[in-house]
């Protein structure tokens, strides 16, 4: 069986690794690692395509020491206890571990002691966000390194080395289609491997035309490079669309997005928008964006463009309040003035301390603020729903019985 022309054009070497110069370029900490012999834990983190198993297996090459490729999903519990015992024969071994973010409770509880005695040097691969998607106790042995998305130069550096590989003997193309792989591959370079090679495969004569490319991929081309402004552009046209309430225009931003394969970027934008512009006008937005990004990541495209698309219609349409944002932007900014004593009557071990559950309402009044902002106001309600207008009547409430000697 001939393996893919992606698999065969891995790297071996940090100075064959594409793009992510500020890990393994001149003095990237990757590259000092390897240089000083001297490797630790770490978990790369990235979409797919870009580099994350190129540099793990650079790593193994270049310091030359014991390692074994482990799978969260389809390795098990048996496996894993073979790669260790074969950690205490060597003593010591590397672990490359690909999607950690699935890696089972079971597995994490046998893997955490060797990742704390040192006998396991992990390396993880994962396109999750880390911080969300990977046990914390796993994570704090271990340096989290992103990784840059590859701009179209990089996907066009790698088409034009495997054309001059032994792999692609009498390949003709353009420096146009060449072009053209690289922008179809959504900076994908695994990716643009695939296109390049079925295109290689799909003609007799093994010249690849644009005819040749479009018979294999109907997909349009976007010129929306996530390492450049128009990317940055787009993420703000989605999101003051959606703040701005005009459904058709987010849908179009959107619909760019999901083209260029860029889930992540959406999820993080809309829980941005739920708190950020809608706010305490519509307070189960956020649970219902999370509920959504939820349904999305477990279905996968095509069909989560439904889901993306019903959620962002409620967004644009819902009642939109900036109250929270304003409110804690000042009060973050009154700390640079000094930050001044809890006051007695709420500390933790006050004898004054009174109670709100026995009092009427539930509320009483004592001194909650910091003797140097008595009286300040942070919160002003905006009146765009009736759920804050409710909200700003207690609030108006409580602060007429503040005012009361």
């Amino acid at each position: 069986m001939r393996e893919p022309l992606a698999i065969l054009m891995r790297p071996n070497k940090l100075n064959d690794v594409i793009g992510q110069d500020h890990l393994v370029g001149k003095d990237g900490p990757i590259r000092n690692f390897v240089k000083n012999k001297r490797l630790f834990s770490m978990i790369l983190y990235g979409n797919p395509g870009i580099g994350k198993t190129s540099i793990a297996t650079a790593i193994v090459n270049e310091l030359d020491m014991k390692y074994r490729f482990f799978n969260a999903v389809t390795n098990d519990k048996k496996d894993l206890t073979v790669i260790i015992e074969e950690a205490k024969l060597y003593n010591g071994i590397i672990l490359v571990l690909d999607e950690i973010h699935r890696l089972n409770k079971d597995k994490q509880d046998i893997l955490l002691p060797h990742l704390e005695s040192g006998l396991i040097t992990l390396i993880g691969l994962t396109t999750s966000n880390p911080y969300h998607r990977i046990n914390p106790a796993i994570r704090s042995r271990c340096t989290v390194f992103e990784l840059h998305d590859l701009t179209t130069e990089d996907i066009i550096k790698g088409l034009n080395k495997a054309i001059k590989s032994p792999y692609l003997k009498d390949i003709k193309i353009s420096k146009e289609n060449i072009k053209q792989i690289a922008k179809l591959s959504s900076c994908d370079l695994r990716s643009a491997y695939n296109l390049l090679e079925m295109c290689y495969y799909s003609s007799s004569s093994k010249e690849i035309t644009k005819d040749t490319i479009l018979n294999i991929t109907n997909k349009p081309v976007f010129n929306s490079d996530k390492d450049e402004t128009n990317h940055y552009d787009l993420l703000s046209a989605f999101q003051k669309s959606i703040r701005g309430s005009d459904v058709n225009a987010a849908l179009h931003y959107l619909s760019r997005l999901i083209m260029e394969g860029d889930l992540d970027s959406i999820y993080r934008r809309m829980t941005v928008i739920a708190y950020e512009d809608i706010g305490l006008a519509a307070p189960l937005i956020g649970v219902k964006v999370e509920a959504a990004i939820n349904a999305s990541e477990r279905v996968g495209l095509p069909e989560a463009r439904i889901i993306l698309s019903k959620t962002i219609i409620e967004m644009c349409l819902s009642p939109k309040s900036n109250s929270s944002v304003v409110a804690i932007d000042k009060a973050l900014n009154d700390l640079n003035n000094g930050i001044y004593p809890v006051p007695e009557t709420i500390r933790i071990d006050s004898k004054i301390y009174k109670y709100p559950h026995d009092y009427p309402g539930a509320y009483v009044k004592q001194q909650y603020m910091p003797d140097n902002l008595l009286n300040k106001k942070y919160y002003k309600a905006k009146l765009t729903s009736k759920y804050e207008k409710e909200l700003n009547d207690i609030y108006e409430k409580i602060e007429k019985i503040n005012k009361t000697s």
